[in-house]
């Protein structure tokens, strides 16, 4: 277990994080189902003038307390930085939900020092639920322990997914859902990559799969889905990375079937 490095102002990085993730959710919540301006950045994939200022807020803020540090964000170009920390930012997942009004959506922040996690947090300000992880010390939801599902099938699993922004990735995860229907109890559409592997850190998923995704997406999550005591691994049963784009998120014996199920499918 590495220690979580201080700031500028002698906090550490879970309390700068923490404050930063909740002015990032206080910014979401003071536009939600407001006016705002919208843009594409492809031909489905939608960003919001409130996703610039919450990231921009969030950046200030880590890069005045942590000014060595890297900074990947969703929004904005990369910094390099002079440690081996790295900040992932996602100031608002669920973007697609939150133009529409749907109530399911949030802000995701990690640590990484290199390839290792070692701090995640997502933040759903509507529900003011607060999952975080650090590494070695478990996962919580508003500091209650949180732990994975106890299933042991993909049949009677609840299954979560995402389609992505790509039309031929999208049109996969459909013919894999589809594959294992009817063995499964059922399916749901989450429209955020980092509740839905938040889901599955604290049980309201069995599983959770998505085929396109990015740092910014995942990062958070599988820190929270390992210390709940989760797998996360590449949809094939490999190691899962920063750079992964296709996973799936659930316990060991779950996840053990599913490779068995979707052999030749991945």
């Amino acid at each position: 277990m590495n220690e979580l490095p201080s700031a500028r102002s002698g906090r550490n990085a879970f309390e700068v994080a923490t404050r930063a993730v909740k002015e990032a959710g206080a910014i979401i919540m003071a536009h939600f189902q407001g006016e705002m301006r919208t843009d594409y950045k492809t031909k489905t994939h939608v960003v919001t003038d409130v996703d610039l200022l919450a990231e921009k807020v969030m950046i200030a803020l880590l890069r005045e307390e942590f000014p060595s540090f890297g900074i990947i964000a969703e929004e904005s170009e990369s910094i390099a930085g002079d440690l081996p920390y790295t900040w992932i930012i996602d100031p608002l997942d669920g973007t697609r939900n939150y133009t529409y009004g749907i109530p399911h959506f949030c802000v995701s922040l990690a640590l990484a020092q290199g390839d290792e996690i070692l701090l995640g947090i997502v933040y759903d300000p509507l529900r003011e639920e607060f999952f975080r992880a650090e590494e070695g010390c478990g996962a919580f939801r508003n500091d209650l322990p949180i732990s994975i599902s106890t299933g042991i099938a993909v049949s009677g699993s609840l299954v979560g997914f995402d389609m992505g922004y790509q039309a031929d990735t999208g049109g996969q995860v459909l013919e894999l859902a589809s594959a294992l229907w009817p063995g499964i109890l059922s399916v749901r559409v989450m429209g955020s990559a980092a509740l839905g592997l938040a889901y599955v850190a604290c049980g309201r998923l069995d599983i959770y799969l998505h085929l396109s995704l990015s740092p910014w997406d995942l990062a958070a999550g599988i820190l929270l889905v390992k210390e709940a005591g989760g797998v996360v691994t590449e949809i094939d049963g490999k190691p899962v990375s920063l750079n992964s784009r296709r996973i799936i998120a659930t316990n060991k014996a779950i996840h053990e079937d599913f490779l068995r199920r979707a052999k030749g499918r991945t």
